[in-house]
């Protein structure tokens, strides 16, 4: 198993600092929650945004539940986080409501304010409690700037340090979808220090998925009509992309399931509509090409057979719709490495349901 690491920093804000009562008796540190959900924020970011830091304590689960019941912190919440000290068991706990919640985690600090409020150093380390915390998040942002996040290599039962019961660590995390296995291998480090992971380490695991949950796909395969579609989801909706093969000709559309109401304001606001390959815009359309069908925004255009083979080796197919400013558009990108076998696999189909003619060869002058 690996181990979530529980290292110390310096400068944590004034929650980890243990208080002393008028009795005389010390207050352990607590986690501070801040919640910020003005109507600037909210429209900007499309979500409150909620820092937790300090010390992660055994009641901090406790309390943060009581913001969600009271509406404080409403479902898909932003979560940003900070700590490197606390309980384990209390981390599982805050990831478990993050997740009922479909909340997204990243690693941050408060705005630093001049009277009260966060006084910490500005870089964010999450490990420990907090790491398990992370993984709670439906999308997990990999950290950015100086903001890190550590695990420590798996220890011999003698010298393991003290965590919580591999058993429910290990549950945990596979309730959370996180395969640390993904991780190895990774550069070598003393037996007890962490092991301070860059975004693309995470990423490539699957420990941070960016604002998006994994590529699916579905095909059927079979004459006389093979498709392929492939479904990813994001914080701003469902999207689907479908590839039709016929006799001469291969069909692409995609959906964009964003509820009915939001789908006539983002088509209400097209100038045009087009799909990209490898960020390369192709089969633009002016206004009027994208339409409203159900609760999705609908792109739809013929594609020449001739062209299917460039998704064997593209990295990325898009489908957007833009508006009268460059600011405004709409739409997503499908990563297609996880998809490269399904994509194989339909290319085959299409070519032995509807051959299509090879491109012609050009001829050298002279």
């Amino acid at each position: 198993m690996w181990l979530l690491a529980c290292a110390s920093t310096v400068g944590m804000a004034h929650a980890n600092d243990a208080t002393v009562r008028s009795d005389g008796d010390t207050v352990p540190p607590r986690m501070a929650i801040q919640v910020k959900d003005d109507r600037m924020t909210v429209a900007i970011a499309g979500a409150p945004q909620v820092h937790l830091y300090g010390v992660i304590d055994a009641d901090a689960p406790q309390r943060f539940e009581a913001l969600l019941k009271s509406g404080k912190i409403p479902p898909g919440s932003d979560i940003y986080l900070n700590s490197s000290q606390g309980e384990p068991a209390a981390g599982m706990a805050l990831g478990r409501l993050f997740r009922a919640g479909s909340m997204t985690t990243h690693l941050g600090t408060p705005l630093r304010k001049r009277r009260g409020g966060y006084r910490g150093v500005k870089a964010a380390v999450c490990s420990g409690a907090c790491a398990y915390a992370y993984f709670g998040g439906l999308y997990r942002w990999a950290p950015t700037g100086s903001d890190r996040i550590g695990l420590v290599r798996p220890q011999s039962a003698d010298n393991a340090p003290s965590q919580p019961a591999g058993g429910e660590a290990d549950a945990y995390l596979k309730d959370m979808g996180i395969d640390l296995d993904a991780l190895a291998p990774l550069p070598p480090s003393p037996a007890d220090a962490p092991i301070w992971l860059t975004a693309d380490q995470m990423t490539r695991a699957g420990l941070a998925n960016n604002g998006r949950l994994p590529l699916t796909t579905k095909s059927w395969l079979l004459p006389p009509a093979p498709f392929l579609e492939l479904h990813q989801e994001n914080r701003r909706g469902n999207h689907r992309l479908v590839l039709q093969c016929r006799p001469g000709s291969v069909t692409l559309t995609a959906y964009d399931l964003v509820g009915a109401t939001r789908a006539r304001q983002i088509v209400a606001h097209e100038t045009r509509s087009y799909f990209e390959v490898d960020r390369q815009e192709v089969l633009a359309a002016p206004r009027g090409a994208a339409r409203v069908v159900d609760d999705a925004v609908v792109i739809s255009r013929p594609w020449p057979p001739t062209e299917l083979g460039r998704l064997l080796s593209s990295m990325s197919i898009g489908a957007w719709v833009g508006g009268r400013r460059s600011a405004f558009r709409y739409g997503t990108t499908f990563m297609l490495y996880p998809a490269r076998h399904a994509i194989k696999d339909f290319y085959n189909a299409c070519w032995r349901a509807a051959p299509w003619p090879a491109r012609p060869v050009p001829q050298k002058k002279g």
